[in-house]
């Protein structure tokens, strides 16, 4: 089911996530810079031999959305050409909690300071005070500098919580609705929706009613007026779409990283979520770990590396077995598409260094029906968790079932 991996599903059982398998908590920044961006791998392939035998390489007179980048063009995967002419943007308000919380971020990183999540709950006043309390801040211009851009930021975000500010956000949406809950799939790591450009189709045979959702940061919703890429700033942009297009508890799907965004989600937002369903789950990582924290002239640097094509096109080869050196080529621009936009690095960054996602403490409080489903010969997040979790905790956390 996930092509993402090599090999077949080994697990997948019914139960609360706490049941659900976790991740290698790695440590080195360069490994994990490697894992997340396995995450832009696609998903879905191995579902049906199908997809397999219709794969020719030809590139049709397809219509994109003007919005995607157009080396859209080069791509020859059909699938992937056919379900990117299908993305379209739809307006998602911003909530006031986001703005503000926009607001804050900008603030600190214009005067240098690290912006960590004590901050989130400061009011404008409280960040001042703040300031003139920092004993590096005891020097006439540098004090000054960093009063006077609180003050504006004050006046600013009394402005924007006045203002009708949306986020122009990408999404495939199905083509009818249907009356069973609708399946909402998420992408992993720096990904995009087009890494289910095998499943989609067979979901929509079915007769589901299918969405596939970019996580704000990535994919190819317009930030040009960059917000936020935190953990909070993602969950509440999601919501806001969900609230005001999807409407109605969802069967939500999250692969790798995606899991995580779904169990962060779920845990906050319960009315939401009919069901889940986790693929290869990275929730028991300790977000970005050394990630968050570099100084970000090597962030920066660092995701360069992330966007490269020697990079993802190894990501590839790492992932599937007997792949083709055509194939993987052309994979490897699907999955790096969307980072050639020109807010992309600067999306990536603020979400490295903002921590990431931490969500093992939040799994316990998901009461959710869960599939989890893990490929058997995973190469880049391990299953033994998934294991011993499944067969082991699971009876041991619910005995009664």
């Amino acid at each position: 089911m996930r092509m993402k991996k090599k090999s077949t599903v080994m697990i997948a059982e019914k139960s609360p996530p706490a049941a659900a398998a976790g991740a290698d908590n790695l440590q080195g920044g360069v490994t994990e810079m490697f894992t997340l961006v396995a995450g832009s791998v696609p998903a879905g392939l191995g579902a049906t031999a199908k997809c397999g035998s219709l794969w020719q390489f030809r590139a049709t007179a397809d219509v994109f959305p003007s919005f995607i980048p157009k080396e859209v063009e080069r791509i020859k995967d059909p699938f992937a050409r056919k379900l990117a002419t299908r993305i379209e943007r739809l307006p998602v308000q911003v909530s006031l909690n986001v703005l503000l919380l926009t607001v804050k971020r900008i603030t600190f990183n214009e005067v240098g300071m690290p912006f960590s999540r004590e901050y989130e709950n400061y009011r404008f006043l409280d960040i001042k005070s703040h300031f003139l309390k920092d004993p590096v801040m005891q020097r006439g211009t540098v004090l000054s500098k960093y009063l006077w851009i609180a003050d504006v930021w004050e006046h600013v975000g009394q402005m924007l919580s006045s203002s009708n500010s949306c986020i122009m956000s990408s999404c495939v949406k199905p083509l009818s609705p249907s009356k069973t809950s609708p399946v909402v799939l998420l992408h992993g790591f720096d990904s995009s929706c087009l890494e289910w450009r095998y499943t989609y189709p067979l979901l929509e045979e079915a007769g589901l009613e299918t969405w596939a959702v970019d996580i704000l940061g990535w994919g190819f919703s317009d930030l040009e007026r960059l917000p936020s890429c935190d953990v909070a700033t993602k969950r509440d942009h999601f919501y806001q779409l969900w609230k005001s297009h999807i409407k109605r508890p969802m069967i939500l799907v999250g692969p790798s990283l995606g899991a995580a965004v779904a169990i962060d989600f779920t845990a906050n937002h319960p009315e939401a979520v009919d069901k889940l369903v986790l693929i290869d789950a990275s929730v028991y990582t300790e977000g970005t770990g050394n990630l968050m924290k570099l100084p970000r002239a090597v962030a920066y640097a660092g995701v360069y590396i992330l966007k490269s094509i020697p990079l993802r096109f190894y990501a590839n080869v790492l992932a599937f077995k007997s792949i083709s050196f055509t194939r993987s080529s052309d994979w490897t621009k699907v999955g790096r598409l969307h980072c050639l936009y020109p807010w992309w690095e600067d999306a990536t960054v603020n979400f490295m260094i903002s921590g990431g996602y931490n969500v093992s403490s939040q799994i316990q409080q998901v009461k959710k029906k869960t599939l989890i489903i893990w490929g058997e010969d995973d190469q880049i997040i391990s299953n033994k968790l998934a294991v011993v979790s499944t067969f082991a905790e699971f009876y041991t956390s619910y005995p009664s079932l």
